[in-house]
């Protein structure tokens, strides 16, 4: 049963057994199931979804699979103009609900709406056959009906697809692309390899509670570690302008995130454009004569520094491996890119390079050869809030 769904949400990334499946159809032929399509939805996602983060991936597969369930009518203009307004409230219409009207099957619903849009010629407000807004019609929208379809309008009772699309946990995802709280979030990760200072317990151990919790038979029990003392040194390496341009909303948001954190006992931020050369800028607009030579960076900052190239890494091959390879105006660089990508490499030990690029597109994408040259360099990450994580990982491990 439904075994092309069950594939569906595979190809949507949604981990699930072939043991919680036949779970699913057990429920099924148990009789847990309502015999609507949203009670469906809601087995299924209790069922098959194990982690929020995949619960919009679940969403859009519902969605496109029962998508034809719950398409609309051709619904003739005309009608949509009768339908637009009239709405009544519920106190005008509590008293003419029927408790003992009939039901319907869906089939038999399709049946009258078709008789209905050939019938109907005039527009029709509270009332309880045809097409219209606010009664107790089974057809139209606004009114107080326990069944019907509806046509137009905003539903009071929500449907499975309407659900689905609403895409309500798509910030819930770890492959999104990531915005100021979820990098702020992301950030926190620095904090457990800060060092722990000689002082009094008194910052509060949660694992550490759960577990004793736990051990505890329920009753809680209070852990607290030692404070910890900011010693994260990090580097951080705008691309700006250009091909970045698409990336600035984005990169924006990253920047303000970084400054609001303080999980840094010392934070350097330059920029550059397409690649490194002899100087670093101060600002995004990489206007000359606002930098710092590249070398003395290299020479003041030291091998403890964190660095984290914010960029995507395509330009021309030229910029990146050939001396005068600098595509601004008036600067000519004696020595490639690539050299002084190859310098920081040697001097930091923990570096990582986020790039906003959906890491499918990094071999096809416009600058392929030179993000192929740059992954070589460094381990490359997708700016996303999976990517980020596994980029802190990598970062801060020993070389």
């Amino acid at each position: 049963m439904f075994i092309e769904f069950f594939y569906l949400l595979r190809q949507h990334q949604v981990k699930i057994s072939i043991k919680e499946w036949l779970d699913l159809i057990k429920a099924l032929d148990g009789g847990l199931c309502g015999p609507g399509l949203l009670d469906f939805y809601h087995l299924c996602r209790s069922i098959l979804v194990k982690s929020e983060v995949d619960y919009d991936k679940f969403d859009l597969a519902f969605a496109e699979y029962f998508n034809d369930l719950e398409s609309p009518f051709d619904i003739p203009e005309e009608v949509w103009k009768w339908l637009n307004g009239g709405e009544k409230s519920k106190e005008e219409l509590y008293d003419k609900i029927d408790p003992n009207a009939p039901r319907y099957q869906l089939e038999e619903l399709k049946q009258m709406l078709e008789q209905r849009l050939e019938e109907q010629r005039s527009c029709h407000r509270g009332g309880n056959y045809w097409i219209g807004t606010g009664g107790t019609s089974v057809l139209g929208h606004g009114g107080y009906a326990e069944q019907g379809i509806r046509v137009g309008g905003e539903s009071r009772y929500r449907s499975a697809l309407q659900v689905a699309n609403s895409r309500a946990f798509r910030d819930f995802r770890q492959d999104n692309i990531i915005d100021t709280r979820q990098f702020q979030v992301a950030l926190r990760k620095l904090r457990q390899y800060s060092a722990t200072v000689e002082a009094q317990r008194t910052e509060l151990d949660v694992d550490g509670t759960i577990r004793e919790t736990t051990d505890n038979g329920g009753f809680l029990k209070l852990v607290f570690e030692k404070p910890r003392k900011n010693t994260v040194k990090l580097l951080l390496l705008f691309d700006s302008d250009g091909s970045m341009l698409r990336y600035s909303k984005l990169c924006s948001a990253l920047f303000q995130a970084v400054h609001k954190a303080n999980h840094f006992s010392d934070l350097k931020v330059y920029y550059f454009h397409n690649c490194i050369y002899e100087h670093l800028y101060t600002t995004p607009y990489c206007i000359r004569g606002e930098w710092e030579s590249t070398e003395k960076i290299l020479n003041t900052l030291g091998s403890e520094y964190r660095v984290i190239f914010i960029g995507d890494g395509a330009m021309s091959p030229t910029e990146l491996l050939r001396p005068g390879g600098n595509c601004i105006i008036g600067l000519y660089n004696e020595l490639p890119g690539i050299y002084w990508l190859q310098r920081i490499r040697d001097k930091y030990p923990h570096h990582i390079w986020l790039n906003p690029i959906e890491e499918s597109d990094w071999d096809y994408a416009f600058g392929h050869m030179t993000i192929g040259a740059i992954r070589e360099l460094f381990p490359m990450y997708e700016l996303s809030l999976e990517g980020i994580e596994k980029g802190i990982k990598k970062l801060l491990v020993n070389r």
